[in-house]
């Protein structure tokens, strides 16, 4: 059996990468790039300096930093509009995974038109959009490295699932000189995302012996690292390993998909403004723990791979230490509970069911190792609360 295994045509990878970027733009063919992004890299000085890096050879930028946290349709309308009102031939997407999923949207939106909403899933989105380079500032959505791309839609508080081959960046700048400013939250939420794409990638029905070794070498890379980046945050050396960890999980998880953790995890986004890390961190014990019996040798690989079980230990061992070492990360990085975040409890049981339609209906849950019924994942999300 073949696999179609999807890339960025350029990775640049290191410190100092993202100076390759006009060499990238010109070999594109490209001479008038706008940079998306937030406010926040732009507070940082981030822009400033990329925008140097291009005048230094000759390309004068413009930027939009009106993207926000959890991408709308509407905050990506306003940002198909610039694009169509100045003629941009290409995107340069700085930030966290936000700011790289509007870019996404906006590429194809800002070349093709429509809604936002005509290219969710399960459509295959094969048109080409506007290229574009991806530098992200975290470790890591890993949204450099996938055809995905989740954006709520205004009308019905649907976190969207956006999938196909005219998403996927041009260009990943893996840069770990980028995250040394992030604030600690940050650092743990966007770690645990990566973890989660890593082992969801290895458990996944539709994982392959490619996304496996790609999976596997993310959490080897993560798994040691998660804890000294939140606690030691100029570790340059721990950062690296971040960096490059997060990316190989999105290479994972773009070429086996997520499970039942992310399909779960966007419903509480899209309702309650949880940010997408958290959310997945609040749910990656649970859901783990739920899933083990279905998938107990990939699980214990996951143990093995992120450095908290040997190889003589038993398959129970090795998974019980994986759901401890879970927990513990949540309880290390300070992750709070959906009650300690401000969620309201009779407003999320009134919604529960929907949330769990919406889980199902994102097509993510059927690629778990154990699915559950609408009413398993109403339990499921229950039991967040206790």
């Amino acid at each position: 059996m073949s696999h179609n295994i999807l890339l960025p045509r350029v990775m640049q990878v290191g410190a100092h990468s993202r100076k390759n970027i006009p060499e990238i733009l010109k070999s594109l063919g490209c001479h008038k790039p706008l940079i998306i992004t937030d406010k926040i890299m732009v507070k940082l000085g981030y822009i400033k300096d990329i925008q140097n890096i291009l005048l230094d050879s000759g390309i004068s930028s413009n930027y939009f930093d009106d993207t926000i946290p959890e991408p709308t349709s509407g905050s990506i309308e306003a940002g198909v509009r610039h694009i169509r009102e100045h003629q941009y031939d290409s995107i340069i997407a700085v930030g966290g995974g936000s700011p790289i999923d509007s870019a996404k949207a906006m590429s194809i939106l800002g070349k093709h038109g429509g809604h936002i909403r005509d290219y969710r899933f399960p459509r295959q989105v094969t048109e080409q959009g506007l290229p574009i380079i991806a530098v992200p500032t975290t470790a890591g959505t890993g949204s450099e490295a996938t055809r995905f791309t989740i954006i709520t839609d205004d009308e019905s508080n649907e976190k969207m699932l956006c999938v196909g081959i005219g998403f996927m960046p041009v260009a990943a700048i893996i840069d770990y000189e980028l995250t040394l400013s992030l604030p600690a939250r940050t650092t743990a939420d966007t770690g645990i995302d990566a973890l989660t794409h890593a082992i969801e990638a290895y458990v996944s029905k539709k994982s392959n012996l490619y996304s496996d070794t790609q999976a596997l070498a993310a959490m080897q890379l993560i798994g040691p690292n998660l804890k000294k980046v939140y606690f030691n945050p100029e570790d340059k050396t721990a950062r690296e390993a971040m960096m490059l960890g997060a990316t190989l999980a999105g290479i994972a998880f773009n070429n086996a998909s997520v499970a039942l953790v992310h399909g779960m995890s966007r419903p509480i986004g899209a309702f309650f403004h949880v940010p997408h890390g958290l959310s997945n961190a609040m749910l990656l014990p649970m859901i783990t723990e739920y899933s083990i019996p279905n998938a107990p040798e990939k699980y214990a690989d996951c143990a093995r791979a992120i450095g908290i079980a040997t190889q003589e230990d038993t398959l129970d061992v090795a998974n019980n230490k994986l759901i401890d070492a879970l927990k513990d990360i949540n309880q290390s990085l300070q992750v709070p509970t959906l009650a300690e975040f401000g969620v309201d409890k009779a407003e999320f049981d009134a919604i529960v069911e929907t949330m769990a339609q919406q889980a199902l209906a994102s097509g993510s849950p059927n690629n778990n190792p154990r699915v559950p019924t609408i009413a398993e994942m109403v339990n499921l999300y229950q039991q967040l609360w206790t």
